[in-house]
């Protein structure tokens, strides 16, 4: 069975801790699955835009040789307290997307975590480029990034039918729109954008297709549980995966 990250307890915690758990089985499948081809137990990770470290240190702890990006000195200063007190080694390397290439070195990684970047930075396709760049062959990029579907549909629910419509006619072709300087994407146009870059996008899910749309979190642990459950269940289920606050998509080299 695989190991989930631990969490917090607290009701917020629980509902976030489901969506990392769905997102790390993932990732823990992709880098059991990587190791059995390459030969080799320890992979190269690389966490863009990785923040205080919530994905690289379990990894690191894993044993893998993982790499921190970010543009955040404090957020990388974060990671490395997380690391040291799980005693483990990290790297650490101020940057931005667009330049991971120049940063780590081409076919440098097993694995590339891109989660929460793509909204935020300037030219998306090039961060996507500098990516395909640094993977290896056969290796893979995880990509989670805000569904544009969902946030028009939040909208409509809470009853700011203006911002809905606003937004919902701000998506391009490319299935892509910009709103309160956020970039957000409908699975069609996050698939593009990896195809873009060279990729083969693979297997998509869906993360917290109820939990978004829920009032505030029963603190019954049991209802949390079962919460989990069911999004687990609905993450790839495609008519409940597209309306997900959040696409999850793996692109190989």
């Amino acid at each position: 069975m695989t190991a989930r990250v631990p969490v917090s307890t607290g009701p917020d915690a629980r509902r976030d801790g489901a969506r990392s758990a769905l997102v790390w089985d993932t990732l823990q499948r992709v880098v059991a699955t990587r190791a059995g081809q390459a030969g080799r137990a320890a992979l190269d990770i690389v966490d863009v835009g990785g923040g205080t470290g919530g994905f690289a240190v379990p990894f690191a702890a894993l044993g893998h040789n993982v790499t921190v990006v970010d543009p955040s000195p404090d957020a990388l200063a974060g990671a490395q307290r997380r690391a040291a007190e799980r005693q483990v080694r990290l790297a650490a390397v101020q940057g931005d997307a667009d330049g991971l290439d120049h940063l780590v070195g081409d076919g440098a990684a097993d694995l590339v975590i891109c989660h929460s970047v793509l909204e935020y930075v300037d030219e998306p396709a090039a961060a996507m480029a500098a990516i395909a760049r640094v993977l290896r062959p056969g290796a893979t990029v995880s990509v989670l990034a805000a569904n544009a579907v969902s946030a028009v549909l939040h909208r409509a629910l809470a009853g700011r039918y203006d911002q809905a419509r606003d937004l919902l006619a701000a998506l391009d072709g490319a299935g892509e729109a910009s709103a309160d300087g956020r970039r957000r994407y409908t699975l069609a146009g996050l698939t593009a954008l990896i195809e873009g870059a060279g990729l083969r996008a693979d297997e998509a899910y869906g993360v917290r297709v109820f939990a978004g749309l829920l009032p505030a979190a029963d603190p019954d642990p049991g209802a949390a549980a079962a919460l989990a459950v069911l999004e687990d269940a609905a993450a790839a289920y495609p008519a409940l995966r597209d309306i997900a606050a959040r696409l999850h998509v793996l692109g190989h080299r």
